[in-house]
């Protein structure tokens, strides 16, 4: 097929873009900065400019959509304008231009409310619900995804659930760089169950969606490696993969949340350059349990994880060491 990837400077963007390369599709990309990736064709802009949208989009098959404003803190109109008018304005443009299939790339907090999460399955995205701003504008922009599901233009939208593995700047870089610099702690006790997805089971689980998009249309789907941990289990195991200190003190939970709450009041007020070191969403996230029921999504997209954490804590490991 020819597909457009948006979003594919980015970790998960790049590596499914490189992926539908390797499977023989013809890919072009859509990102405000070069992608990167070997034997794609890069359209420079934003989804937000109907009229780089419209070019990227003309001849297309299928649209794999990544591209979102990804952060713990900014101006609310920032979210919205991303992820719900530039998700709005490339399904109105993928449908002129005759796109039949549409992976829209979404995140398992479109549907959490700050509670535990204890073998779920996948929720409707409730974007009054939703924690923070870019929970809410995701939650809105999967609902005008799955609502734009029609015959002739299938849409499926899949939530991978922290997706990490080598070379990762998010959740493994943050990880790391609060670790080194002893910022890290552990929330609670440590003991909550919470499942992630090493990004080779990530991008498989979004190419077989958009492979079946036409039979499993319409639908959402968590996607995880299916392999609960303890969050400080999880913590300390990617600490020692990357060579720094394990979490060494802990906070409580509620004074994590108060103390995100007085984060998100000051960065309302002056914006911080990086991203905040508490808020009371993160403070919920590794402090809650929330893991999925896998057995739909592997049953609908004939997808199963093929990397354990395991094993993808010992492929961060060697990634590491080649690299110091």
């Amino acid at each position: 097929m020819r597909v457009l990837v948006t979003g594919a400077s980015g970790y998960l963007g790049g590596a499914v873009a490189g992926e539908l390369i390797r499977r023989g599709h013809d890919v072009r990309t859509l990102q405000r900065r070069p992608s990167r990736v070997d034997g794609a064709l890069d359209v420079m802009g934003d989804v937000t400019d109907a009229a780089r949208v419209r070019t990227a989009v003309a001849g297309m098959d299928a649209v794999v959509h990544l591209a979102a404003k990804v952060s713990l803190a900014g101006a609310p109109a920032e979210f919205d304008a991303v992820n719900v008018e530039g998700t709005r304005t490339l399904l109105d443009e993928a449908r002129r231009a005759g796109v039949t299939r549409v992976v829209h790339v979404s995140s398992p907090s479109v549907a959490h409310a700050g509670t535990s999460l204890v073998g779920d399955g996948t929720g409707r995205a409730d974007p009054d619900r939703a924690r923070g701003d870019y929970a809410r504008t995701k939650a809105l922009g999967e609902l005008l995804a799955l609502e734009s599901d029609a015959p002739g233009f299938a849409v499926v939208a899949i939530r991978p659930h922290l997706v990490w593995g080598p070379g990762d700047p998010q959740l493994v870089g943050r990880i790391v760089e609060r670790a080194r610099t002893r910022r890290l702690p552990v929330i609670g006790n440590g003991a909550a169950l919470i499942d992630t997805t090493y990004i080779d089971n990530a991008v498989a689980a979004i190419v077989a969606a958009l492979d079946r998009a036409k039979r499993v249309h319409g639908r959402a789907y968590v996607v995880t490696n299916g392999e609960p941990r303890p969050v400080g289990e999880l913590l300390a195991g990617i600490c020692r993969a990357c060579g720094v200190p394990a979490p060494a003190w802990r906070v409580p939970a509620s004074a994590a949340r108060g103390a995100g709450a007085a984060v998100e009041a000051l960065w309302r007020l002056r914006p911080g350059r990086d991203e905040p070191p508490m808020t009371r969403f993160l403070a919920e996230q590794l402090s809650t349990a929330h893991w999925f029921d896998q057995r739909r999504v592997r049953e609908d997209l004939d997808w199963a994880p093929t990397i354990t954490i395991d094993e993808g804590l010992a492929r961060l490991a060697a990634w590491t060491a080649a690299r110091n």
